[in-house]
């Protein structure tokens, strides 16, 4: 599975190999340190934009085309995670052009759906002191390409993706280089 992400040669790289080489310069860190420094909560973005439940489908697809992120929590009045809406959930219940749908029956899905029947209810979430190897590991044995970081009480704190996790890589690799 590629995310977009190309060797120097031009074959693509797949989030799970990502995960492996984070994991692995992870653990030869953490050799040498003896106890891992790397936690979620320095890695993490933590100015996330969210739904909540009353939101619909097309909240959601403008919201994801305008910021262009991939992943949007949905989220209590009181900030405690319900749920969460991929790019891909948007896709998988927009009307199929093939149908040739009108205009009117193509907005009317997206206006009279809610993102609750969408989104992933109850999602896996991390706490922000966790340690990035335990994000790493959830995320690609799963084959995540996201985690909500939730602190005990459910309330959103943050989310850690594949792109965060490639620019701690970018900092390793840097670093090694260095060395």
């Amino acid at each position: 599975m590629s995310v977009g992400f190309v060797m120097k040669d031009g074959s693509p790289i797949s989030a799970s190999a990502i995960m492996r080489i984070i994991f692995m310069a992870e653990n030869v860190s953490s050799q040498t340190a003896k106890q891992s420094s790397f936690r979620v909560r320095d890695y993490m973005t933590s100015t996330v934009t969210t739904l909540t439940v009353d939101a619909r489908l097309l909240d959601a697809a403008l919201l994801i085309r305008r910021t262009g992120k991939r992943h949007v929590p949905v989220v209590s009045q009181d900030g405690k995670v319900l749920g969460i809406i991929s790019d891909r959930d948007v896709s998988r219940l927009a009307p199929s052009v093939l149908s040739q749908p009108s205009a009117e029956e193509y907005n009317k899905v997206f206006e009279g759906t809610s993102v609750t029947l969408a989104m992933t209810k109850d999602p896996v979430t991390i706490h922000p002191d966790a340690p990035v190897q335990q994000a790493v590991q959830i995320m690609s044995s799963k084959k995540f390409s996201s985690l909500l970081v939730t602190e005990p009480d459910g309330k959103l704190v943050g989310i850690i993706t594949v792109t965060d996790l490639l620019a701690l890589l970018d900092q390793l690799l840097l670093a090694a280089d260095q060395a």
